[in-house]
C-alpha cells in the first residue's frame, strides 16, 4: 500500500474522517494510560473499577443503538458533531469531579473509553460514510489507512500522556498525581473541541448513499431488489436531501440482511467478549503492578504497541487482497490469541513479556481491514449504517461483560488469568468465522481486485 498515493486520491470528506479518527484515538490513548491509575488515586477498588468499566460500556450500547440506527435520517454529520461535543463535556467533568456516580454518567453520555479502543457511535458511522464514498476496489487501502491512523493516534496519545505526567511531577507543576491526571482530561476536552470543528466541516456528500453494489450489478443483470433500491436512491437525490427514513417499512431490514447480521454478531461478539477481559487499561494496570513501571515507561510501552498495530495495517491490506478477508483474518487472529495466552507465563522476565505483548498487538490489529471488507461487501449499501451500527453495538455490549469479572479477578490477585480467557475466546471467534463465512473469499476478491 502506497500511503502517499492513497492519501492524495482520497476525497476531502474521507481525509477529514481520517483526521477525526487520528485525534479521537489520540484522546482515547491518553485516558487509557491514566484511567485505572486515576481511580486508584481517588480510592476506587479494583472490583469497583471493573464494574465502572462494564456499566460505562452498557450505557454506551444504549446510546450508540439510537444514534447509529437513526444516523441516516438525522444526518451523519449531526450525530458526529453531537458525539464530539459530548466527548469534550466528559473531559471537563473528569477534570473537575471525583464523584464516581457523576463520572459514570459522563463516561457514558460523553464517551470515555475504558480500553483505548473505539466506543460510541463514531466508528460505525465513519466506516459507513467511507463505504458510501469509496468504490469496492479502493476500500482495502482506504480502510487500512483509517485503521492505521487511528492506531497511530492511540500510540501518540499513550506516549504523550506518560511523558507529560512525569514532566508535570518532576517540575512540580502540580502537587499531586491526582492533579496531573486531571490535567490530561483537560487536554482530552481540547482535542474533542478540535474534532467538533472537523465534524462540522464535512460536506453534504458525506450524507449521500454511494451504492457501489448497484453499479456492479447493473453491469451484469439488475434484480428486482436492486431496482427498487435505485428508485429509492433516485428519489432522494431528486429531492436533494440526505437519506431520510420515511416509513417503518423502509426502516426494516430484509430477511437476508438480518440473517447475515446475526452471523456477523456471533463472530464479532465472541471476539469482543475476549477483548473485554483484558482491555488496554487493565494491561497498563498489570504492567504497573507486576513490573512497577514508571509513567514514561508505560507510555513508551503502549506507544510501541500501538505503533506496531498501526504498522500492521499496511500488510493487512496486502494479505486481504491475496487470500481474501476470511483467510486473512484466520492467518493473523489465531496467532494473536496464542500470544495473549502466553503473556502471563513470562511474568518473571519483563523483556519476554514485552516481546509477547508486541507480537500480540501486531497480529491483533491485522484483522481490522479484512473484517471491514467482509461487512461492507456482504451487506446491502442501504442497510450498511444500521448493520454496522448494530454490529458495533453488539461488540460493545459483549465487551462490557469482561471488565466486571476482570475487576473481581484482579481484586483476588488473578489478573493474569484474563490474558488466557481473552486469547481463548479470540480463537473461538475465528472458528465461528471459518464455519459461517469460509466460502465468500472468491466472491469478494473478484470485487476488490477488479
Amino acid at each position: 500500500m502506497h500511503v502517499g498515493k492513497v492519501w492524495s486520491e482520497a476525497p476531502r470528506d474521507v481525509k477529514l474522517l481520517w483526521w477525526a479518527v487520528l485525534l479521537r484515538m489520540m484522546a482515547y490513548g491518553m485516558t487509557n494510560q491514566i484511567l485505572t491509575l486515576y481511580f486508584n488515586e481517588i480510592g476506587i477498588t479494583d472490583e469497583q473499577m471493573g464494574l465502572f468499566m462494564s456499566l460505562t460500556l452498557v450505557g454506551d450500547v444504549c446510546i450508540s443503538y439510537v444514534l447509529t440506527w437513526y444516523a441516516d435520517s438525522w444526518g451523519r454529520r449531526l450525530v458526529l458533531t453531537y458525539g464530539s461535543a459530548m466527548m469534550g463535556l466528559s473531559g471537563v467533568v473528569f477534570a473537575v469531579s471525583e464523584n464516581i456516580y457523576v463520572l459514570l454518567v459522563f463516561a457514558i453520555i460523553g464517551v470515555i473509553s475504558p480500553s483505548s479502543e473505539e466506543v460510541g457511535p463514531f466508528k460505525s458511522i465513519e466506516e459507513s460514510m467511507i463505504a458510501h464514498l469509496t468504490p469496492h476496489n479502493k476500500r482495502p487501502e482506504v480502510y487500512s489507512m483509517h485503521s492505521m491512523l487511528g492506531t497511530f493516534g492511540s500510540a501518540v496519545g499513550s506516549l504523550f500522556c506518560g511523558v507529560i505526567i512525569d514532566i508535570l511531577i518532576s517540575f512540580k507543576v502540580f502537587e499531586t498525581k491526582r492533579a496531573c491526571y486531571k490535567a490530561i482530561f483537560g487536554i482530552y476536552a481540547i482535542i474533542a473541541l478540535i474534532k467538533l470543528f472537523i465534524s462540522i466541516s464535512l460536506s453534504a456528500e458525506s450524507e449521500l448513499d454511494g451504492d457501489f453494489d448497484d453499479q456492479c450489478e447493473s453491469a451484469e443483470a439488475t434484480t428486482e431488489t436492486s431496482t427498487e433500491t435505485q428508485i429509492e436512491d433516485a428519489e432522494v437525490q431528486a429531492e436533494d436531501t440526505p437519506l431520510v427514513i420515511k416509513s417503518l417499512r423502509k426502516d426494516r431490514l430484509s430477511k437476508k440482511t438480518v440473517s447475515l447480521m446475526f452471523r456477523l454478531l456471533l463472530i464479532f461478539m465472541t471476539d469482543s467478549l475476549g477483548s473485554g477481559f483484558m482491555t488496554s487499561s487493565w494491561m497498563v494496570y498489570y504492567y504497573k503492578k507486576v513490573f512497577d513501571m514508571s509513567n514514561t515507561s508505560l507510555g513508551l510501552l503502549f506507544f510501541s504497541s500501538k505503533y506496531v498495530m498501526a504498522a500492521s495495517a499496511i500488510p493487512s491490506a496486502i494479505i486481504a487482497r491475496l487470500y481474501g478477508p476470511v483467510k486473512a483474518t484466520l492467518l493473523v487472529q489465531v496467532p494473536s490469541g496464542i500470544f495473549s495466552i502466553l503473556v502471563p507465563f513470562a511474568d518473571a522476565h519483563v523483556w519476554l513479556s514485552v516481546l509477547l505483548l508486541m507480537l500480540f498487538f501486531f497480529t491483533t490489529a491485522m484483522d481490522v481491514t479484512p473484517r471491514q471488507i467482509i461487512l461492507t461487501n456482504t451487506i446491502p449499501a442501504k442497510d450498511l449504517t444500521k448493520v454496522m451500527g448494530m454490529v458495533n453495538i453488539g461488540k460493545t455490549f459483549s465487551r462490557c461483560i469482561g471488565p466486571f469479572f476482570t475487576g473481581k479477578l484482579a481484586n483476588d490477585g488473578y489478573l493474569w488469568v484474563c490474558y488466557i480467557i481473552s486469547g481463548s475466546l479470540v480463537i473461538l471467534a475465528d472458528i465461528f468465522l471459518a464455519i459461517l463465512f469460509g466460502d465468500i473469499d472468491e466472491q469478494i476478491l473478484a470485487k476488490t481486485n477488479s
